[in-house]
């Protein structure tokens, strides 16, 4: 095992370097021509069916200079609550920790856990209550949030929070199967989340 950290610590830096990032690749999609060309010698009188490629947007150019603004869209499965909205920066609640998004963030891939995100917009902050979901944001200033279920912060009633932690956690105390403790300790995180987005 030690062997084999120092022959990797000895391989050269600019190895890694080499290696290509999606970043790196046009931001036109190529046209599948080779499949194309490929069915048409096959079949030359039926139509060449859809690739994956021709589905797919080109990916928006990265900007030269850094942009004042973040574009975001905030989506549920069922609704959309913002869309292409140009914001300041957005504040979602990462698995990993709070996580500020400003203009010109690298790109990343976040989890979101039980918490508030705040969309910043001048003066202005708006508050939802998120569940879980996904934050990916683009190295072109755009940040998607997809959210399994979401609630403007002021739309909660702190007493129905209070209950449900009560009722939760003697679920999770009474529990005799994994099952149940699972989706009671569920049940007391998303509680403890709401309770805590409510009193801070």
């Amino acid at each position: 095992m030690f062997r084999r950290a120092t022959t990797l610590l000895r391989r050269p830096l600019n190895a890694a370097a080499s290696r290509r990032f999606s970043t790196d690749l046009p931001s036109e999609t190529a046209a599948d021509n080779s499949f194309v060309e490929a069915w048409k010698k096959a079949s030359p009188n039926i139509d060449p069916p859809k690739t994956p490629l021709s589905y797919l947007k080109p990916r928006p150019s990265i900007p030269s200079s850094l942009p004042t603004k973040l574009t975001v869209n905030f989506v549920l499965p069922y609704s959309s609550q913002l869309s292409s909205k140009e914001v300041d920066m957005v504040i979602v609640p990462a698995t990993t920790g709070q996580m500020g998004v400003l203009p010109g963030h690298v790109a990343t891939i976040a989890e979101l856990k039980p918490g508030v995100l705040s969309v910043h917009e001048g003066n202005d902050v708006t508050k939802y209550f998120v569940s879980s979901g996904f934050a990916f944001i683009h190295a072109n200033s755009v940040a998607d949030v997809i959210a399994v279920e979401a609630v403007p912060l002021d739309q909660i009633d702190a007493n129905l929070v209070q209950k449900g932690l009560q009722d939760f956690t003697q679920k999770l105390n009474s529990a005799t199967t994994d099952l149940e403790k699972a989706e009671a300790q569920i049940g007391v995180d998303v509680h403890s989340a709401l309770n805590s987005a409510l009193s801070g």
